[in-house]
């Protein structure tokens, strides 16, 4: 099955060449250059002539991924490495696995403070990326889904690059490749998209066919965990993923796609040292605007929605819960159902085979709704009419057990309509070694999505690989969710800055770059310095005398009231030791 390209639709292998006055890309094989002035910063695309002969190229390149201002100069990204994922639709898929950002004033007159600040935006934007994985491909869209790229097809097949037909949503370095200012040369430009990619060739039953998974994480609203909740004025919620599974067999591909994403209206969850930060809606916002938005471009792009909310029904989940019901209540919405299954409650004392309820209920839709069938490479068989949006607070791990059985269900259907397994077969019996890579593939991708939102791997991955939750499962939950605490308080919002940075939400214009300074009161190293002061007496004292005295036990209590009133003192100014992003943060956290 031929991918839906021209397979030229972007430079894979250049040579680069670096003088004082430009950079110069050589695509291998072809007869043009990209000519980008180092002094100006214009690009031209020119047809190639005799001034590379006698030059031995700097490096090798396999992509272009943008240009970004940062303090006294630009900085010109490159794609130095890649890894081999695997093919989708005769087109191979690649992971950066290796990149380098090149000043194009390398020697620019900076002052100290100056030279600081840049190197600070420069790890911010390393920092994201450092970021597990971006994938991408020179002739396969990743953007869209089967069903979207074949809707496309006519349009798509009359361009002449892969950046004519993004779709936008999903392209990470666009700010980055839209910073050119040349309008021929998109074939130099690497689309980029951030999520999970993962390809198998599997055998059942003597059938051998190529089964994929791809999640594509969207630019709207993006963001680390605690920073990024809810939905913005435009509609778009943080956290949304598409995720799609392909079956490609004897000319035929089958298509199946899920979203996730935040439950969509205004509500927040800030840091403040405590474990799990009260999560509340925000008030003076019309939540219902914003909600309907969001649902009329779902519904344009994919047709009926079946909203699964997993959150917990009491508590402060359940007050969100409640809110997001009467929402939809007043939208009133045919193609809007609502399926709240309170998770927790549902499957305590580890009762996982109580999801088997909830897919109960959703098998009538998902019959409905069908899959995305083509064969022959443009022959459509059928479409998939509709989606299962799910959501948990975090629409991570809860979700994700959530999706995989869902998925799990359409593989089956689609194999038995193949005629790869027999109605009666089941994949776990039909294929062990499948049932295993299933598995492997869906907790990775939960770990993945995870690890780019919340700084850590999924929670309850154990019952997605092994089907049952475990001892050690649950104690690996315990160092994930620990880690997250760590991360998400003292380090997100230097991530959320590099994201920020990255996207193009944030644009250097001041030298001086003001808002990469930090303020702290007094609080900030005081209380820290007490904390740790006193528990080493304490440590020291309860251990360290061979006879135990009263004047021991008095220190003793002095040190424990020491603790008491410094973790008092942190966790009542819990806001000031939170690692805030610096970049609007005046505009969008009120801390």
């Amino acid at each position: 099955m031929k991918a839906i390209s021209n397979w030229d639709l972007c430079y894979d292998d250049m040579n680069l060449y670096i003088t004082p006055e430009c950079f110069i890309v050589e695509p291998n094989g072809k007869e043009e250059l990209l000519i980008i002035d180092r002094n100006c910063s214009e690009a031209k695309v020119q047809l190639k002539t005799s001034q590379l002969n006698h030059r031995m190229p700097t490096r090798r390149v396999c992509g272009i991924l943008g240009t970004i201002s940062l303090i006294g100069s630009n900085y010109l990204l490159v794609a130095t490495h890649r890894l081999y994922v695997g093919m989708i639709n005769d087109a191979v898929i690649w992971r950066l696995a290796g990149y380098d950002i090149i000043p194009y004033i390398p020697n620019a007159c900076l002052n100290a403070h100056q030279l600081k600040n840049n190197e600070v935006l420069l790890k911010m934007l390393r920092k994201t990326m450092d970021t597990p994985h971006f994938y991408f491909s020179y002739a396969y869209n990743l953007t869209h889904s089967q069903q979207r790229a074949h809707h496309l097809s006519a349009k798509i097949k009359q361009q002449k690059s892969l950046m004519e037909c993004i779709d936008d949503r999903f392209v990470w370095n666009k700010s980055l490749l839209s910073n050119f200012r040349c309008s021929d040369m998109n074939r130099f430009q690497l689309p980029l998209i951030l999520g999970f990619v993962s390809v198998n060739q599997v055998q059942i039953n003597g059938h051998t066919f190529f089964w994929s998974i791809i999640s594509r994480r969207s630019v709207h609203k993006a963001g680390t965990r605690f920073f990024s909740r809810g939905i913005n004025d435009d509609g778009q919620v943080a956290n949304f993923v598409e995720t799609e599974q392909i079956v490609e067999y004897n000319g035929q591909c089958v298509s199946f796609v899920q979203t996730r994403g935040s439950m969509p209206f205004y509500w927040s969850q800030l840091p403040n040292l405590r474990y799990k930060p009260r999560p509340h809606k925000v008030n003076g916002k019309d939540h219902l605007l914003a909600c309907k938005r969001h649902f009329e471009e779902q519904i344009a792009l994919y047709g009926q929605q079946v909203l699964v909310n997993l959150v917990n029904q009491t508590g402060s989940e359940g007050e969100l819960e409640s809110f997001f019901r009467n929402l939809l209540q007043l939208l009133k919405n045919s193609k809007l159902r609502y399926e709240a299954f309170d998770f927790h409650a549902e499957c305590k004392k580890i009762r996982y085979d109580r999801l088997t309820i909830l897919i109960d209920r959703l098998a009538h839709e998902q019959d409905q709704f069908s899959e995305f069938h083509i064969v022959n490479s443009n022959k459509a068989v059928s479409t998939q009419k509709g989606v299962f949006r799910t959501n948990c607070i975090d629409c991570l791990d809860r979700t994700n057990v959530v999706q995989s059985m869902l998925a799990r269900r359409s593989l089956q259907k689609t194999l038995e309509k193949l005629g790869i397994l027999h109605p009666s077969q089941k994949i776990e019996l039909a294929s062990p070694s499948f049932e295993l890579i299933f598995k492997a593939v869906w907790a990775d991708n939960a770990d993945m999505i995870s690890m780019q939102y919340s700084g850590t791997g999924a929670l309850k991955t154990d019952f997605t690989r092994t089907g049952k939750r475990t001892k050690r499962g649950l104690l690996q939950d315990g160092v994930n969710a620990l880690t997250r605490y760590y991360i998400n308080n003292f380090t997100d919002g230097f991530r959320q800055d590099g994201i920020d940075l990255f996207l193009g939400r944030y644009v250097v214009t001041d030298p001086l770059c003001a808002p990469l300074e930090v303020k702290r009161s007094w609080r900030y190293n005081a209380f820290p310095s007490i904390l740790v002061f006193a528990v080493a007496m304490l440590y020291i004292t309860a251990l360290m005398p061979p006879n135990f005295k009263t004047e021991n036990l008095l220190f003793m209590l002095f040190s424990g009231a020491l603790i008491a009133v410094s973790a008092t003192g942190m966790f009542h100014y819990g806001h000031e030791f939170i690692d805030w992003p610096r970049l609007f943060r005046p505009i969008r956290f009120q801390v």
